[in-house]
C-alpha cells in the first residue's frame, strides 16, 4: 500500500499503448496512485506476423505524464501474440505491493502469473477484454469456441472482481455469456482526440490532394488498416468499382501480405487510375490523410473495436462500417454520423457508396455530427470509467 495514504493500483499491459492520455488522467486521480507496468519494450523483433505490420508507425511520445516501468521478459522466444512470448516473473512482487490490480487481457503467461498472484493474495482484480464474439480472426477450431464459452464466464464472474470493456458491443457479448451486469464496466476505447483534431485542422487539404495527384474537388474514400484477410479491403475495391461514382477516388493506407493482390484487383476492376496506395503512414501524419478525404470505409469481418473510426470522426469525416466493427454500435449512428452495412455484403456497400458519395451536402452534415459525437467519447470518459471501476472494487 502507498505510504502516502492513497491506495496503490497496478495496471499491467503487454506493450506500450499508442495513446497515453487515459493513463495521464488516471495519474491525477486523488483517491489512488497508479503505476503502469509494461511486459515488453518497443522492439521490432517482437512484431512477428501480419497483425503487427503497422507497429513501427506509432511515432508519438507514449511514456510521459504518468508513472511506468518495464518488467524484464524472460521468455526464450519473446514475441507478441503468443502465450509464452511474454514471461515476466517480475510482475509477482508488483502485484503483491498493490492494493488493486488491473490486467489488460489474459492471453500471456505473464498475465496468468499476475492473475494467480492477485487471487492468492486476495487483491481486487480487474480484467479487460475487447471481444465481441467467440470465434477467432482466422476461423480457428470449434473446440476453442466451446472452451471459451465454458471458461470465460468463470473467469469474469468468479476470478475477476470486474471486467473493463471498450464498447457496448463487448459489453453485450459478455452479458450474453452470463457475466453479471454489475461486474462489467464500460471504458471507451479512445484516441487522443485533442491532438488529432489540432493536426487535422492544420492540414492543407489542397496541398495533400496535389501530392496524391487527386483533383481538389473530387470525392475521396479512405481505407486505413492492415492488408490482411479479416480487414476485407477487397470488398471496398469491388464496391468502389461497382458504384462507379464520377470524380471519385479511393485512398488505401496500410500494408501487409495482400498488398500485391489488392493492387492486382484494382487493375482487374479498371480502377487503378482512381486508386492510391499510400503504404504505411506515420501515426502523427494520419490526421492529414483523414482531413484530406471525405469518408472512411471500414469493411472488416473481424474487428473487436476499430480505432480508425475514432480517428476519422475526430478529423471531421463520416464513416461507413460493417456490422462486425465493434466501434460501430457506439459511434456510427446510421444516417446521422455514418452508415452500417452487413459484413461481406459487397452489393450493400456498393449501393451505399453510389448513394452517398455524390451528395456533398450530406457528407458535410454527417461530418458535423461525427465531430459532435466524439466530444463524449474521449480519453476523459475512458479514465473516468476506469477510475469508477477501480474505486468500486476497492470498496
Amino acid at each position: 500500500m502507498s505510504t502516502q495514504g492513497r491506495r496503490s493500483v497496478l495496471l499491467l499491459s503487454s506493450q506500450v499503448t499508442q495513446n497515453p492520455i487515459p493513463f495521464q488522467l488516471l495519474s491525477q486521480n486523488p483517491t489512488f496512485e497508479s503505476l503502469v507496468a509494461y511486459c515488453s519494450r518497443p522492439d521490432p523483433r517482437l512484431w512477428k506476423g501480419e497483425e503487427y505490420v503497422n507497429k513501427g508507425t506509432f511515432d508519438l511520445p507514449a511514456l510521459e505524464g504518468y508513472r511506468s516501468t518495464f518488467v524484464r521478459n524472460w521468455s526464450p522466444l519473446p514475441r507478441l501474440g503468443k502465450f509464452w512470448g511474454l514471461f515476466n516473473p517480475g510482475v509477482i512482487p508488483l502485484v503483491a505491493k498493490a492494493d488493486c490490480v488491473v490486467v489488460f487481457g489474459h492471453s500471456y503467461a505473464s498475465f496468468l502469473l499476475a492473475i494467480l498472484t492477485a487471487k492468492l493474495l486476495r487483491k481486487p482484480l480487474l480484467l479487460s477484454t475487447d471481444a465481441t464474439y467467440l470465434e477467432s480472426p482466422d476461423g480457428g477450431r470449434r473446440w476453442k469456441s466451446w472452451l471459451k464459452r465454458k471458461l470465460l464466464p468463470f473467469l469474469y464472474n468468479r476470478v475477476a472482481s470486474g471486467v473493463l470493456v471498450p464498447s457496448t458491443l463487448s459489453r453485450r457479448f459478455l452479458l450474453s455469456l452470463g457475466a453479471r451486469e454489475e461486474r462489467v464496466f464500460l471504458t471507451p476505447y479512445v484516441v487522443d482526440n485533442e491532438s488529432i483534431a489540432r493536426a487535422a485542422a492544420a492540414t492543407n487539404r489542397d496541398q495533400v490532394r496535389d501530392s496524391w495527384d487527386i483533383p481538389r474537388d473530387a470525392v475521396a474514400v479512405v481505407f486505413c488498416g492492415k492488408f490482411i484477410a479479416r480487414k476485407r479491403a477487397t470488398d471496398l475495391l469491388q464496391a468502389f468499382a461497382g458504384a462507379n461514382v464520377p470524380d471519385s477516388f479511393l485512398v488505401l493506407v496500410g500494408d501487409g501480405p495482400l498488398r500485391a493482390e489488392l493492387e492486382q484487383e484494382a487493375r482487374r476492376l479498371g480502377i487503378e487510375k482512381r486508386t492510391r496506395f499510400l503504404g504505411l503512414v506515420k501515426y502523427s501524419e494520419l490526421p492529414a490523410v483523414y482531413a484530406s478525404c471525405d469518408v472512411l470505409v471500414h469493411p472488416a469481418e473481424h474487428e473487436p473495436y476499430g480505432l480508425p473510426v475514432n480517428e476519422a470522426m475526430v478529423c471531421g469525416i463520416p464513416t461507413i462500417v460493417s456490422d462486425r466493427v465493434g466501434a460501430g454500435l457506439d459511434l456510427v449512428r446510421h444516417g446521422e454520423t455514418g452508415f452500417v452495412y452487413p459484413s461481406g455484403d459487397v452489393a450493400a456497400l456498393t449501393v451505399l457508396l453510389r448513394d452517398v458519395l455524390p451528395r456533398r451536402a450530406l457528407l458535410k452534415e454527417l461530418a458535423t455530427k461525427a465531430v459532435e459525437r466524439m466530444k463524449t467519447w474521449s480519453p476523459r470518459e475512458n479514465a473516468d470509467g476506469t477510475a469508477d471501476a477501480i474505486e468500486h472494487v476497492l470498496r
